[in-house]
């Protein structure tokens, strides 16, 4: 019983550490975000065998997730180099913005899918008893 309250109020991490949305306990990918063998996500959970993909062509929603992650951050990349440097040259601001934006598509490939999956996806919920250990 106490195993499984421990796991009741762990949302923040289990977003954060990229872990099943129903039982939090297993992980959606199979190698770390900035490897050189690519961002390989498991097809099923290893603690409670959800299946991470809902439907065919599931994921090209994570695509619109990740356009407004992508967005939000080239605003923010936007008005603090405006801030710091003062500087009207556009090609600056195409620099510094492509570059993070390119550094950050890891993330953003990975992050989409996360709150695609804890957030966007209707009847997908966390479930206390599947936070269970197996016996």
């Amino acid at each position: 019983m106490e195993n499984t309250k421990k796991y009741e109020l762990a949302a923040w991490p289990a977003i954060v550490h990229a872990k099943c949305p129903r039982c939090r306990r297993g992980d959606l990918f199979s190698t770390s975000m900035y490897s050189f063998k690519g961002q390989a996500m498991h097809k099923t959970c290893s603690h409670c065998g959800l299946t991470y993909e809902r439907e065919p062509g599931y994921f090209y929603v994570a695509m619109f997730v990740s356009y407004a992650l992508n967005v939000a951050e080239m605003v923010t990349i936007a008005v603090a180099i405006h801030v710091l440097t003062g500087s009207s040259n556009p090609w600056l601001y195409c620099g510094i913005i492509l570059s993070v934006a390119v550094l950050l598509s890891p993330f953003n490939f990975r992050y989409s899918r996360v709150v695609l999956l804890h957030w966007l996806t209707p009847g997908l919920h966390y479930h206390p008893e599947m936070s269970k250990d197996k016996i």
